[in-house]
């Protein structure tokens, strides 16, 4: 077992989620000390420490930082991956909708974040990585809100890198396109035939094929490890190529 995060303290949002508990699970293997925050309590992976949380209500998240202080003193490693989609235009999109994905996609951010920066401080070197996408870029259709939410995580996390990256405390953000998870797969549902829009999706990448939360893993694995203690501030954009293309007619 690699030793590359070995007596590091890391908590992971939506980490029963299938990003979420991929990430757990390399921090595991890298031999870190991980907390698995979620909503419900459900199988985690083996090796974590599950806490329950809801990014966006202030005293969970303060509660959470009290026990990582009370069993480990300090937490060098936050991954902010909870998050929810809508798929919805902005006219479809009620207020109530538009406030609840901002609540956790963002504040959820903001929150865990701004609570966190005590405890990562006392490592004297520490790493966030907030989630993004690759829809704070571009925008696929039918997604608004969601689009709107990815762009502040982006803008939120260029100003903390600026803001702690003097206490040692480095940020960025994961951006992926499409990644094979229970949200994918609940989108590919909406639309009918699973099996052609799998491999239409697929075609449209250049080295065709979506993601996979074991390759979100490896991205995170890197950015907090100190192989990437020069990296602050910047949007990993992680989509197959997705992005990097014109979309060319189809004749």
């Amino acid at each position: 077992m690699s030793s590359n995060l070995t007596n590091k303290v890391a908590l992971v949002t939506g980490g029963l989620g299938g990003i979420g508990r991929a990430i757990c699970a390399r921090f595991v293997k890298e031999g870190a000390t991980v907390f698995a925050a979620d909503l419900a309590d459900a199988e985690s992976a083996p090796g974590t420490t599950f806490v329950k949380l809801d990014v966006s209500v202030e005293e969970d998240v303060r509660k959470v930082m009290r026990v990582i202080h009370e069993r480990c003193g300090k937490l060098d490693i936050l991954v902010n991956a909870a998050g929810i989609e809508i798929e919805k235009t902005i006219e479809e999109t009620s207020l109530s909708e538009w406030n609840r994905i901002f609540s956790i996609n963002v504040t959820g951010t903001f929150l865990v974040s701004k609570y966190a920066l005590a405890l990562m401080r006392k490592g004297g070197a520490a790493s966030i990585i907030n989630f993004g996408s690759y829809d704070g870029f571009i925008a696929d259709p039918g997604l608004a809100a969601y689009c709107a939410t990815k762009g502040a995580v982006h803008a939120l996390t260029r100003a903390v890198a600026c803001d702690h990256g003097p206490e040692g405390i480095r940020v960025n953000a994961i951006c992926p396109g499409y990644i094979d998870t229970p949200m994918l797969r609940g989108f590919f549902r909406d639309y009918g035939d699973i099996e052609s829009l799998e491999t239409a999706v697929r075609n449209v990448h250049p080295i065709r094929r979506y993601g996979t939360p074991d390759d979100v893993a490896n991205l995170v694995n890197w950015l907090t490890s100190d192989e990437a203690k020069y990296a602050s501030g910047q949007l990993w954009i992680l989509d197959g190529g997705l992005s990097a293309q014109v979309q060319q007619m189809r004749l």
